[in-house]
Parts: C-alpha cells; structure tokens; sequence
C-alpha cells in the first residue's frame, strides 16, 4: 500500500482536486523529456513537464504474481515534443517512463506510481500509442551465462580484453553511395582487409541516424570499393556524405579469438563441448577416440 504524504492526501481527501499526470522519459541515449496532460509547464526534480497536445494515460490494472502489467499513452505527435522519425529510430525503444500524480497547484505535492519501460510504439495519421511494461518485464530478460561453443562476451569489453579502440581495429568511412535498405556502398576502409568489420558495429557521427549504433554483419570488396551490410533498415535513414565509424567484428568462435585476437586465454565460451552433430556420430575406422580435446 502507498503511503502518501500527509499534504497530498489531506489534498485528495478535501474532494476538490487539481491533479495532473506526468511522464518523465529517459531514452537510453540519456536524453530526458517530460510530459504532462495539464495545459501548463509543470517542473520538479529538475525536469520541467510541457503540455503534450491531448496525452491521455490509460488505466493500468495490477496483476498478482510475476505477470507483466500494461498501460499504455496515447498522444499526438508533434515538433516539439516526440519527433516521429526518433520513433521509427527506435530512440524510445525500451526507454524507462516514471508516472506521476501531481497536484498542480502544488507540485511539491506528488506520487510517484509506476515505473515501466517502453514496449511496442504504434503509430497512426499523426497519433503514437506508447506500450508501458512493468519491472516485472526484467524477469523474461537472460540472466547467467548459456554453455555453449560460442563466445559470449562482446568485443572490447572487461570480460574479453581486447582493446577495441585500437587504430588497428576501427575506421571511419564515408557513405558513397546506398546499394539496397541494408547494404551500402562506403569509402575510407580501404587499409583495412575484406571481411575485417564483418560481426562488428557502426556508430553514425553525423546523418539522420547520428549517435545510433547499428551491427554490422557483412563487409564485402567488390572491385576495390567496400560494402557494408547491416542487420536493420539503414538505406532510408541514410545519405551520401554520412559518417560513421565502425569497428571490426568477432564471430565468436574459439578460431578466431586466437589466430586475429590472440587472445584465446579470454575465451568465454566452451569449445570442447561436443555438439548435437558430433554426440549423435556413429563411430568410424580411423576416428580419434583417445580423449583429445575437440578444438585446439
């Protein structure tokens, strides 16, 4: 049960009420937005809540046990507030969204009742209907690690070791031209091998998608200019003369880590575990059974 503060509830129990709600926003590019359906700029905690043109919270019921409970926000998009094209960016993708109860008149007076995480965004002739996912959401989330023959730390992290940021393993390219939704056509990798940022990451320093990082999971030369492929939509978002700065990928397999890392000690993974194919083999003349493990 929430407790409220003794003026908020005097407040509420007077039966006249100058109540609002409000939503702060916090996408995980760290840009913080605030949201209210009063007509005026609410502000407190540092954040100041700018009417959003008809933004309307639906009711969220309460679910027993570990279910995930739902709301929703329904509002019209506008300049100034939710910009469509960081919608269709995916800037708000699972970003977390506080709801508030506030008495206007005195915002000191507040509670503070959910916080979620933005789910699915649908949008429709100028109206974004927002998805909000209780913490319980955290719970359908991997936690642990997962035997398997693959490596599972990412490139350049504390458990992998590597120093990613190394000249020998980034570049910055110069997008010459769009080949399809997925693949374009780059300049300025030219000192680097075909292949090398295959598995890897871009992060765009200018364009319509600045600050986005997007995985890469092609890096092809064909005669002599580069070409990358990307595992999301980037030909729409993307023009000649866009910068990005890329770095060189892994497939995670034991191999690799030793022969382009050197770096076989930091292996995450677990490359002598026999896999589905070689358990069901039936044995044959000649088959090393003596024990050997099964990567070197």
């Amino acid at each position: 049960m929430r407790t409220l503060e003794t003026g908020f509830a005097a407040h509420i129990a007077g039966g006249e009420t100058t109540l609002a709600n409000c939503w702060r926003i916090t996408r995980s590019d760290s840009v913080v937005l605030g949201f209210t359906d009063h007509d005026g700029t609410l502000s407190f905690d540092g954040t100041d809540f700018v009417p959003a043109h008809g933004l309307d919270g639906a009711e969220a019921p309460a679910k027993l046990g570990g279910q995930v409970d739902t709301s929703q926000v329904l509002g019209v998009l506008h300049a100034d507030a939710i910009a469509e094209d960081d919608i269709l960016l995916g800037r708000y993708d699972g970003a977390e969204v506080e709801s508030w109860r506030v008495n206007w008149a005195d915002v000191s007076q507040r509670l503070l009742l959910r916080r979620d995480s933005i789910g699915e965004i649908v949008r429709e002739d100028g109206v974004f209907r927002a998805e909000l996912r209780s913490s319980q959401q955290g719970l359908n989330a991997r936690h642990g690690r997962i035997y398997q023959g693959l490596c599972d730390a990412e490139l350049g992290d504390a458990r992998c070791g590597v120093n990613a940021a190394s000249a020998a393993f980034r570049g910055v390219a110069t997008v010459e031209a769009v080949e399809d939704a997925y693949r374009l056509r780059v300049s300025g990798l030219a000192g680097f091998d075909a292949g090398w940022f295959a598995f890897g990451s871009a992060v765009w320093s200018a364009g319509r998608r600045e600050g986005l990082r997007d995985g890469v999971i092609g890096h092809a030369r064909n005669g002599g200019v580069d070409v990358l492929a990307f595992g999301v939509v980037v030909g729409e978002w993307v023009e000649v003369g866009d910068t990005l700065a890329v770095t060189t990928g892994c497939d995670r397999r034991f191999s690799t880590c030793k022969t382009r890392f050197g770096n076989a000690v930091n292996f995450r993974g677990f490359p002598h575990i026999p896999g589905s194919d070689f358990v069901l083999r039936h044995p044959r003349a000649g088959d090393a059974l003596d024990g050997r493990a099964v990567v070197k």
